[in-house]
C-alpha cells in the first residue's frame, strides 16, 4: 500500500482510504455484516490504515458496527475519521453529547480526524 507521510501530524496513512458510506446490505437494507467485515478486513489486511465514516451513514448504523468491526485490530494502527452532524447541533452541550455517542458507537477515546 502506498503511504502519505503528514509531517505536521507525525503519522503516516495509507493513500487509499476505506469509506463506510455504502456498505453492502441485506434484504432488510441493514449492513450486511459478514460481507462488510470481510470488505473491512480485506483493506486492512491490504494496508489501508484510514478509515472514514459518519453519524448519519447508514441510518446511524455505521459508526457502531466499524467500531464493532474493528474491536479485533490494534486501535493505534488505524485512524478513524468521522463527521459531527452540525444540523443536530444548537449548542457546545450538544456538540459535547453527540461527540460522546459517536465516541460509545465507534468504542474508541478518541477520533483521530
Amino acid at each position: 500500500m502506498e503511504m502519505r507521510k503528514m509531517e505536521k501530524l507525525g503519522i503516516e496513512t495509507s493513500l487509499l482510504g476505506f469509506g463506510c458510506m455504502r456498505f453492502p446490505v441485506n434484504a432488510e437494507g441493514k449492513i450486511d455484516r459478514p460481507r462488510a467485515q470481510e470488505m473491512l478486513d480485506r483493506a486492512i489486511a491490504a494496508g489501508v490504515n484510514y478509515i472514514d465514516t459518519a453519524y448519519p451513514y447508514h441510518n446511524g448504523e455505521s459508526e457502531p458496527f466499524v467500531g464493532e468491526a474493528l474491536k479485533k485490530y490494534d486501535r493505534s494502527s488505524l485512524y478513524i475519521a468521522t463527521k459531527l452532524p452540525v444540523w443536530m447541533v444548537n449548542s457546545v452541550a450538544d456538540a459535547e453529547r453527540i461527540f460522546k455517542e459517536q465516541l460509545d458507537h465507534l468504542q474508541s477515546d478518541y477520533v483521530d480526524f
